[in-house]
């Protein structure tokens, strides 16, 4: 390290050897523009460029490839609309609980606190590009005795007053700027990571809205066969009591009766567990109001379906793919900062002050220093070597982490759009199915009356056909939680690529 240090009485000279030394250093500051940071490329996604159960693609998607990454240095601008999930999710109700959740999710309270800190953290290593200035005055006074001054007392005074910059590091190879940009993309990282709090408590409180309602549908079906149920066992009883029915069925009959009651008390409580769970992700209760009526056909809330053969491409807009990539463009600058510290490292400290004994005489005079610094890496043991091959093992994780973040995406949509492309007939089918068993059950009751058939026959028909409308509100709530994983994986409301 060398350094070098100037004093000078007369206050021209000082000013103009400044003004020399301030030109030295933006001249050297102009110079700052290596990057040794390799240069970023959004990798080809590891997928392909169709989904394999998107069946209703009438034309084939474009690929994501690496020519399409070509010229882009950055993610994109994925901050789509954020309400757009409400051309998702269109029923009033279930809107109006999805923005209570907003205001007062924990979760995603956490999740903006967590943004801000990494916003601070951020400001912080940008502020190291530039100079710190640092001011300071003094004064100090002193009082000697006359016993200790040969009779005579003695006050003197000093006066100070100085401006300083202390070890201003020259950014010629880019490590400041190569940390400043890692600190900004582990902050944009971490608004990702807040998108994908928001996208899953949007989907996490529809699923729980609907499965509230489907569980109040549940309920609902098992009051309505209790309440059949009672009305066969009192009219078996009054059979027997006529002699046209006999202790074996009338035991038969009461056994359904209370096989319904155990179903009425198990979804009450589900019900009311359902409600609780939603009060814990919305943050608040949930006014009665906007609580959801029992699942039908018609009742369920209608979720809007995205269009289809949309690309693969539309999964690099997912915040949590965005995040991947973030942390990967970091991953990049850390290299270009530890490539870096290989080199020379210059500072600059100056000050420039005065001094005096009289506070009128302060500024008359001045003195001044600049001491540039070079600090030279010769050994180190080879630990920034070292350093540097760690940055690079570590860019490669973050590679692979984010291929591996876009193909958990992909398989992510592919489950959904496989459960999708037999939905349609599985609810045809179990409402045809509910529509044989209430027939079959009507005409076991009717040969039962005939004496044709026993009891046990009627029995087994109502219990197929409870399973059987059970079944189908279960599908219903399926397709329901089918369009909103649907919107979770896909990245959101916003379906344009």
């Amino acid at each position: 390290m060398t350094a070098l240090s100037f004093r000078s009485p007369p206050l021209a000279a000082w000013a103009r050897r400044c003004a020399l030394a301030t030109a030295a250093a933006t001249a050297l500051a102009l110079t700052a523009c290596a990057q040794l940071a390799p240069a970023y490329v959004r990798p080809a996604a590891p997928v392909p460029a169709a989904w394999p159960d998107d069946r209703a693609a009438a034309a084939p998607a474009a690929s994501v490839s690496a020519s399409a990454a070509v010229g882009r240095q950055a993610p994109d601008d994925a901050n789509a609309d954020a309400d757009a999930w409400t051309t998702v999710f269109t029923d009033p109700s279930l809107q109006a609980v999805i923005r209570l959740s907003l205001t007062h999710n924990r979760d995603l309270r956490i999740a903006a606190l967590n943004i801000e800190q990494a916003r601070a953290t951020y400001r912080i290593q940008a502020a190291a590009q530039m100079p710190t200035l640092t001011a300071g005055a003094s004064a100090t006074a002193q009082h000697t005795p006359a016993q200790a001054n040969g009779g005579q007392s003695v006050t003197s005074r000093q006066y100070s007053a100085e401006v300083g910059l202390t070890a201003f590091e020259l950014d010629l190879f880019g490590r400041v700027r190569n940390l400043k940009e890692a600190a900004l993309q582990a902050y944009l990282n971490t608004e990702e990571a807040q998108r994908s709090t928001r996208l899953s408590l949007i989907a996490e409180v529809a699923s729980a809205w609907l499965t509230l309602s489907a569980d109040q549908a549940q309920w609902a079906l098992a009051q309505q066969t209790l309440q059949s149920q009672q009305q066969t066992y009192e009219r078996t009883r009054q059979s027997q009591a006529l002699g046209g029915a006999s202790a074996l069925t009338v035991a038969q009959a009461r056994t359904t009766v209370e096989s319904a009651r155990n179903s009425v008390a198990t979804y009450a409580a589900q019900v009311k567990q359902d409600r609780n769970a939603l009060t814990l992700l919305v943050g608040s209760t949930v006014p009665e109001a906007l609580l959801p009526a029992a699942m039908t056909t018609e009742a369920a809330a209608k979720l809007t379906m995205p269009p289809p053969g949309l690309p693969s491409e539309v999964l690099q807009r997912r915040p949590d793919v965005l995040a991947a990539e973030h942390l990967l463009i970091a991953s990049h600058a850390n290299i270009g900062a530890a490539r870096a510290a290989l080199f020379p490292t210059i500072s600059l400290t100056a000050t420039a002050g005065t001094a005096s004994t009289a506070l009128s005489d302060l500024f008359k005079g001045g003195a001044w220093s600049f001491i540039p610094s070079v600090s030279l890496p010769i050994f180190d043991g080879g630990s920034s070597r070292a350093s540097l091959a760690s940055a690079e093992a570590a860019d490669q994780i973050q590679w692979a982490t984010y291929e591996k973040t876009v193909q958990t995406a992909f398989s992510e949509v592919a489950d959904a759009l496989a459960v999708r492309s037999t939905l349609a007939e599985r609810l045809a089918s179990q409402e045809a199915l509910v529509d044989a068993y209430q027939q079959a059950s009507e005409l076991s009751e009717a040969r039962f009356r005939s004496g044709a058939d026993s009891f046990l026959a009627v029995l087994d028909a109502q219990r197929s056909l409870y399973s059987a409308r059970q079944t189908l509100v279960t599908l219903r709530l399926l397709d329901q939680t089918n369009r909103v994983t649907l919107f979770k994986v896909l990245g959101g409301g916003g379906w344009t690529v």
